[in-house]
């Protein structure tokens, strides 16, 4: 069972970095952070079946920090496309 887990593991991993060369090579900054995003759920299935398969739980601890880690980049990138917005006058000119 534990070959199983690890050979799907590798194929999300192989998956997740395809998709991630394919997303970083775009210049819009929202499919950015969608790769960050993508880079945090792939990683944290990776982690979570290769714990699952070696019996470690400190992999499943690292792979809930992972997407945690993930979910508050998409809040601090979200923040930070609504602020300059929010911030910026648009009567006054800038040199």
């Amino acid at each position: 069972m534990a070959d199983i887990l690890a050979a799907a593991a590798l194929f999300i991993l192989a998956i997740t970095i395809v998709a991630l060369l394919r997303v970083l090579r775009a210049r819009v900054v929202a499919e950015r952070m969608m790769a960050m995003q993508l880079l945090g759920t792939g990683g944290a299935a990776v982690l979570l079946l290769l714990g699952t398969a070696s019996g470690a739980p400190a992999l499943n601890d690292v792979a809930l920090l992972l997407t945690l880690f993930a979910a508050f980049s998409c809040v601090a990138f979200a923040l930070g496309m609504a602020e300059p917005a929010a911030g910026r006058d648009p009567a006054k000119k800038q040199p």
